[in-house]
């Protein structure tokens, strides 16, 4: 569960990048964040996992603040940002060792998970490989295993399916299914309409860094008193603003 309670973000005293939103992700949901470039996505979940603190309000994952309480909070989640380009120079399994030292995953619990991401994700071939010979869609693919390897109760996810190749998509929009099957909770980045049509329970717009519409796609659709597809709904949201 993730509570974003009336947080602001400026950067320049002036104006705001994120402007006093409130949000809960539930439990058990699929919760997609949609806005175009620039709409404040990007800055509202480097403040939910604690790599900028807000201006103003307070978030909390799993009843635990994050700015106040943020090695514990940082626990509870898996965060993928949206690039996947970092600790280039170690090979697969020493990147994703490190992952599992970082969060303090035993040697057997390491072993399983990591074989089973492996499998899934179509990367055990590549794994005594460097990541900087990597593909994009493949450091895509490590960091999002790196992230999953102390199976976390919350998974952040930032532009996640960029430039993942069809079958990992499908692959990942899969474990996020089963993630919240099992009660726990998704929460993720995107300007692909058509991936929130069919992943997500809940949506929340955002523009120029204030919520303008968090429901279901049936609510959004009855709100509009229309069967447009979401991206007209979306279009309509948005140019006025």
């Amino acid at each position: 569960m993730i509570e974003i309670i009336s947080v602001s973000k400026s950067y320049n005293k002036i104006n705001n990048a994120v402007d006093d939103i409130s949000l809960t992700i539930n439990k058990g949901e699929v919760f997609g964040f949609l806005g175009p470039n620039g709409a404040g996505k990007t800055t509202t979940i480097k403040m939910i996992t604690g790599i900028i603190a807000p201006t103003k309000g307070d978030i909390k994952v799993s009843g635990i603040s994050i700015t106040k309480n943020p090695l514990e909070a940082k626990k509870k989640f898996a965060y993928v940002p949206d690039t996947p380009d970092m600790f280039l120079r170690l090979k697969g399994i020493e990147y994703l060792n490190f992952m599992a030292d970082v969060y303090g995953v035993s040697k057997n619990e390491r072993k399983k998970k990591i074989e089973d991401l492996s499998k899934r994700f179509d990367m055990e071939s590549a794994l005594g490989d460097k990541l900087q010979t990597y593909s994009h869609g493949m450091r895509q693919k490590i960091v999002v295993m790196g992230a999953l390897i102390h199976d976390p109760e919350v998974w952040i996810l930032d532009e996640p399916l960029t430039g993942l190749d069809p079958k990992s998509a499908y692959i990942l929009k899969e474990m996020m299914r089963e993630h919240t099957d099992a009660g726990k909770t998704v929460f993720f980045s995107t300007h692909v309409l058509d991936v929130a049509e069919k992943v997500c329970d809940r949506v929340a717009i955002i523009n120029k860094g204030k919520i303008l519409f968090c429901g279901t796609l049936a609510e959004m659709k009855e709100h509009f008193k229309a069967n447009e597809s979401l991206e007209q709904m979306f279009l309509e949201l948005t140019e006025n603003e």
